[in-house]
Order: structure tokens, then C-alpha cells, then sequence
């Protein structure tokens, strides 16, 4: 059985009760439940939450839900504790709880490496860069991966680095350089494995928690998208979602499928 598990914290240190967050009348949450559903590889779909406010605004609206501690340091340890009580569940999504305009699509392109090639274990998606912001934007995250895909590092600083550019247009004009979009597909047993490692050194130093996978000598499969991502860490983004949604969701969405 392939699940999805949306994490969703409500002290986030930037965005105090971000699951609750006010779009276009909605919560956050339930866009990003709302958004997850378009996915047509996912046979179920569960919100993991930490808070009893957030607990009762997903009930209301029929997802299914489950409490974990507030103890948990990430989203990662959160899907895993859901993961440990269905037995029944061999791939996991992990679909990020800030992301509510995500793509159905996106979760079947990275969920699709698991099904037909039975040495990946870990999937993750990523796009490239095409504007200077971004490049140089420390919360957008790079990857650079080898000739199979597989990933090499990732990094809050650009990678690679294009010595031989003289500026900063030149240097995404000259060569690939890619935004990590923090959706994971987990095999069972990767996922499970994974929570129980050490934070390593260079995980705690970029703050990247897949840093852990690959300093362990495990594998990431990186699946390039088309589509990209709207993550809603701060004031400043929910600004942007907002608009967004008013611009391009607001008249296209229909009711929730339960």
C-alpha cells in the first residue's frame, strides 16, 4: 500500500500556527489535504498533527488523522511514528504540510522510481533554476546528482559553482543548477532506518536532514519535475500563497474529495 502522511506542526518558529493559516478563507491544511488528494497513485491519505486545535479543523473536514508529540524533531520522525501503526504501508510520501498548492502529479513523479526499480529506496524531486534569486536565495535548496540521478549533496548554498562566470545570470545561464522540492518517497524499511540514525555533522551544519541519508552511504533518487513548488515558511509567503490563490485557484477548486 502506497500512503501519503502530511506533517503538520503548529509552533513553527517563523510562522506561529501555520497549519491554520488563513487561505482564501480556508486553512492551510486543508489546501495542501485538498491538493494531495489529485494524486492518483496514493491509496490513502493522513495528516499527522501535534496539536489538538489542528487535530479538530482536520477532523471537521474528514480526513483522516493522527495525534503525535509535539517532542517529535521532524517531519520525518512524525511520518514515521503513523508508518510504525500500518503495517500494511511499504512506500510512504512524505508530503510537506506548507505546501498547499502541490501537484498531484508531482507526488506521482517521485513515487514512480519505487515501482519499477526495486534498488531505490529514496526518492525526491527537483527542477531547475532559472532566475538569480533563487540561486542565491540561502532557504532555496540545491542538489547536484550523478549520470543515474542519484544525488551527490545538498546544499542552502549555489552548487555548483560556476568558477569560470563572471556574474551571477551567467553563472544559471552556463550551467544546470537545481532547487531541491522536499517531497520523499520512502521504501518501509529506508524511512524507519533513516529515523533511528544519528544526526551527522554535515546535516547540522547546512540544517538539511537528507544530508543524514547520504552521509549514512544510503541512496537518494533524484526525479526532475516540470512543476514547482510554493512553501509557506513565513509571513512574507503566506502573502504570496494568498495572491496566489486568488489569482490562479480560487475559481478552479471543487469539493473535496473524502
Amino acid at each position: 500500500m502506497i500512503i501519503g502522511i502530511i506533517p503538520a506542526r503548529f509552533a513553527s518558529s517563523r510562522l506561529l500556527g501555520k497549519p491554520l493559516a488563513d487561505i482564501g478563507g480556508k486553512p492551510m491544511i486543508l489546501h495542501t489535504y485538498a491538493s494531495a488528494k489529485k494524486s492518483k497513485l496514493l491509496d490513502k491519505l493522513i495528516i499527522a498533527v501535534d496539536d489538538e486545535k489542528v487535530f479538530r479543523v482536520v477532523k471537521s473536514f474528514g480526513a483522516e488523522v493522527y495525534m503525535t508529540p509535539k517532542t517529535c524533531t521532524s517531519g520525518s520522525d512524525r511520518i514515521a511514528l503513523v508508518t510504525e501503526k500500518i503495517p500494511d504501508a511499504h512506500i510512504i510520501v512524505n508530503i510537506q504540510g506548507d505546501e498547499p498548492f502541490i501537484k498531484g502529479r508531482m507526488i506521482d513523479e517521485a513515487i514512480e522510481p519505487l515501482l519499477f526499480d526495486k534498488k531505490v529506496d529514496l526518492s525526491t524531486l527537483a527542477r531547475r533554476i532559472t532566475n538569480v534569486e533563487d540561486m542565491k536565495s540561502p532557504s532555496v535548496v540545491k542538489v547536484v546528482y550523478d549520470y543515474n540521478n542519484y544525488a551527490l549533496y545538498f546544499s542552502r548554498s549555489p552548487i555548483p559553482f560556476v568558477r569560470d562566470a563572471k556574474t551571477n545570470l551567467e553563472r544559471i545561464q552556463s550551467t544546470e543548477i537545481y532547487k531541491h522540492i522536499g517531497l520523499y518517497v520512502y521504501r518501509r524499511e529506508a524511512l524507519l532506518k533513516f529515523t533511528r540514525l544519528r544526526p551527522t555533522d554535515l546535516e547540522q551544519i547546512e540544517k538539511l536532514e537528507q544530508l543524514r541519508f547520504l552521509e549514512h552511504g544510503m541512496k537518494i533518487k533524484i526525479v526532475v519535475t516540470d512543476y514547482d513548488s510554493l512553501s509557506v515558511d513565513t509571513p512574507k509567503d503566506l502573502e504570496i500563497a494568498r495572491r496566489f490563490y486568488d489569482k490562479n485557484v480560487r475559481l478552479q477548486e471543487k469539493p473535496v474529495r473524502k
